[in-house]
């Protein structure tokens, strides 16, 4: 058993910090998911999070107007690392989410389609789908059943990783199905166009979904917001197991202590201003960029070429731009997806209608724009007068070009660009008793909040596994 720590203010050795003392560095979705697990298997865990809210890059945020989320957000029924934690976390699931059977919908006379797959045992859902499709014509829907079929006998797999774009030329898909549904997904699943997207990782993605079982293609919409979700369920749980959670509490330095302890060096009210104090183990959940600081300023460890592989990452944004009307205004369906066309300032992607999700959203309209730098580097207030243009036009409903108010939020690095062949590191960082947590640890999955908890996951087996 490793030595216990010592209070850095008091000089007084603090009772409890055994070997199953572990720190979490960071409180996004990874970091709640390593801090569960860990707090599951008996660890005490103390969770550290810089900001005042948990969720990472997927959180509840205070703006003039009222809560809102930093994006929107859809999760599928093949999450089900996420699914599961939330679960343990006491999370209602029917509460906390809307289930919808798999979809790309347009709004009528918009040059969409309607696709709808019905709540049959796979494959017949997408069979039956692809038949009553509308706005699709035989090429189309031909084409679509040619990519299935090969993806299925191929697999889903690929010898060699190519882009999104290229993978449909080689599968010979129509313009109009690679406009209407495989551009749609691609950016919605990868944050990155299909020019640059990789396309393994959307055919993982693909596999789980559409090449599962019918549940796992179901679409599922947050009806609470996100830091409700999982984060606030996560936190509530490791500490009602004997462990602690602090927002407002940043990690500035980190230090190996004879390979048996590490030394954390902490500032923030949380903490009472500065603070030192050991752990035995030590999941990093923080962002890459966040990550190689601390791993780059470890003394006398080389972490060279990890710290090269967490700086490498070219970020992408996402942009969502919140429209309120009067309480009384509904969309037909709780999300359309939209014909962007950016060269033309029609920039939305998909629309959400908050007010069928959460009734005290009633009215509210959150439009995403994936893949967003473009868009985001439009003044806020041009953008969303854009958007609201852009839903009057489509939806043929005039009143929609005048919301209230709106809220423009864009998390610039929401994403890594999922390009073919980008290196992610491992969840063990080398070090003994670090590991790593994050969307962009090594995985089948894109940047995702189930890529995250899959991650933090990961990283709670690893060090459990080691004996901590």
């Amino acid at each position: 058993m490793a030595k216990e720590g010592v209070d850095q203010r008091t000089g007084k050795v603090e009772p409890g910090l055994t070997s199953r003392a572990v720190a979490v560095i960071g409180g996004g979705w990874a970091g709640c998911a390593a801090a569960v697990e860990l707090a599951r298997a008996g660890y005490k865990v103390t969770q550290l999070e810089a900001a005042r809210t948990l969720g990472g890059r997927a959180r509840r945020i205070e703006t003039d107007h009222r809560h809102l989320d930093n994006g929107q957000h859809i999760l599928l029924g093949a999450y089900s690392e996420t699914l599961r934690l939330m679960k343990l976390t006491g999370v209602d699931r029917e509460q906390a989410l809307l289930s919808l059977p798999l979809q790309m919908r347009y709004p009528a006379g918009s040059g969409g389609m309607d696709f709808v797959a019905p709540r049959l045992p796979a494959p017949l859902h997408l069979a039956l789908a692809l038949l009553r499709a509308k706005g699709l014509d035989r090429a189309d829907k031909l084409s679509l059943a040619r990519f299935s079929t090969t993806a299925r006998w191929m697999g889903w797999t690929l010898h060699t990783d190519c882009s999104v774009a290229e993978l449909l030329q080689r599968f010979d898909q129509t313009p109009r199905l690679i406009q209407l549904m495989w551009r749609p997904l691609c950016l919605a699943a990868l944050n990155t166009p299909p020019e640059r997207a990789s396309a393994q990782v959307f055919l993982n993605v693909l596999r789980d979904s559409l090449g599962a079982k019918r549940s796992a293609s179901d679409m599922l919409l947050p009806r609470a917001d996100l830091s409700a979700l999982l984060p606030e369920a996560a936190a509530a749980y490791v500490e009602a197991h004997g462990g602690s959670v602090r927002t407002g509490a940043k990690v500035q330095a980190l230090r190996s202590i004879e390979g048996r302890l590490w030394q954390l060096d902490i500032s923030g009210a949380a903490v009472g201003g500065n603070w030192s104090t050991y752990f035995s183990g030590v999941v990093l959940a923080t962002g890459a960029s966040q990550a190689a600081a601390l791993l780059h300023g470890i003394p006398d460890c080389d972490t060279s070429a990890l710290c090269g592989q967490l700086t490498a990452f070219e970020p992408e944004a996402i942009t969502t731009c919140y429209l309120q009307y009067d309480t009384a205004t509904r969309l037909e369906l709780p999300f359309f997806a939209l014909l962007d066309d950016p060269d033309n300032h029609q920039w939305g992607q998909f629309v959400f209608d908050r007010g069928q999700l959460d009734a005290g959203q009633a009215g509210l309209l959150a439009v995403v724009v994936s893949a967003s730098g473009s868009a985001a580097a439009q003044s806020q207030d041009l953008l969303a007068e854009a958007v609201a243009v852009q839903l009057a036009a489509v939806f043929r409903r005039p009143e929609l070009g005048r919301p209230k108010w709106f809220k423009v939020i864009t998390e610039k690095r929401a994403t890594y660009a999922c390009a073919p062949g980008v290196a992610r590191p491992a969840n063990d960082s080398g070090l003994p008793g670090l590991v790593i947590a994050g969307d962009y640890t090594a995985g089948d999955y894109p940047a995702t909040l189930e890529s995250a908890v899959r991650s933090g996951v990961a990283a709670a087996a690893l060090l459990k596994g080691a004996a901590i």
